[in-house]
């Protein structure tokens, strides 16, 4: 690695949040452009102003294989009301003169390689995106392909594990990961399930001793105060999708109602 890359790496707002804080740390996922096209903006505010850790973009996509039927229906919202790649990063252009939390975009490959790869790094660098999550992105693929690239652009990569990534993927994906891992609670599609099982916690608690290098966030089924306490148990924190985008779907008030929701999860 170059010094320069090394340098952004050190950089990088993930790093700092994982050096100064090292349990409790909570990333929201939202859909941009939903529930309207232009609260993208807001909904960061809001996010950030209500104590969360780091900010999750989902780039809306006609296909979310990973996710659950209420991020499916965000996705489908913002892609009627207009959201694209190119109009997320339009929206993005002056987000850092308000955000100063690690912004982190998910995506699936197929819009980001029509965009093109090295030009969606560069503007993700432009912008002060600090790192991206890309479900459909194989580990092989990633090494051969994306790396470098990655790191040129001081990018964080997060892969994702399930209760059913053997031990020796596990350690491979940590070898090969900078930033966090993202720990998916079940083996099921993301949506907030009642309560985390006796069966997730082991699964939790054989992922910590192994000892990782990588910080780990615990998502799917993450909900609220009770769900974030137990993932925090076994992780450095955890993310929550479904059951923020259910609360943004019908609010009247986002900046009130994000604040009242992430405050009742952080209590």
């Amino acid at each position: 690695m170059s010094y320069v890359s090394h340098l952004k790496k050190k950089m990088n707002r993930i790093h700092t949040l994982f050096q100064n804080k090292k349990e409790r740390v909570l990333s929201i996922y939202f859909t941009a452009g939903f529930p309207n096209l232009e609260d993208t903006l807001p909904i960061m505010k809001a996010i950030q102003d209500a104590g969360a850790d780091i900010i999750e973009i989902g780039v809306p996509y006609s296909d979310p294989i990973a996710d659950g039927p209420t991020i499916q229906d965000s996705n489908m919202i913002a892609l009627d009301n207009g959201m694209s790649l190119k109009k997320l990063f339009e929206q993005l252009k002056s987000m850092r003169e308000s955000i100063s939390i690690p912004v982190v975009i998910m995506g699936y490959l197929n819009p980001i390689i029509q965009y093109g790869m090295e030009a969606f790094c560069k503007k993700c660098q432009e912008l002060g995106i600090d790192g991206l999550i890309l479900p459909d992105l194989p580990v092989q693929q990633y090494l051969e392909e994306y790396q470098q690239l990655f790191e040129k652009y001081g990018l964080a990569n997060t892969f994702l594990i399930s209760p059913q990534t053997s031990e020796k993927r596990i350690l491979e994906i940590d070898q090969n990961s900078d930033g966090f891992i993202y720990m998916v609670s079940s083996h099921s599609i993301t949506g907030a399930k009642s309560g985390i099982s006796e069966e997730q916690i082991a699964y939790f608690k054989r992922v910590k001793e192994m000892n990782l290098k990588n910080p780990r966030l615990i998502g799917f089924g993450i909900s609220d105060s009770e769900t974030f306490s137990i993932a925090s148990t076994y992780s450095n924190g955890a993310i929550i999708g479904s059951a923020f985008i259910k609360v943004i779907k019908d609010s009247k008030n986002l900046a009130e109602d994000i604040k009242n929701y992430i405050q009742s999860v952080i209590k």
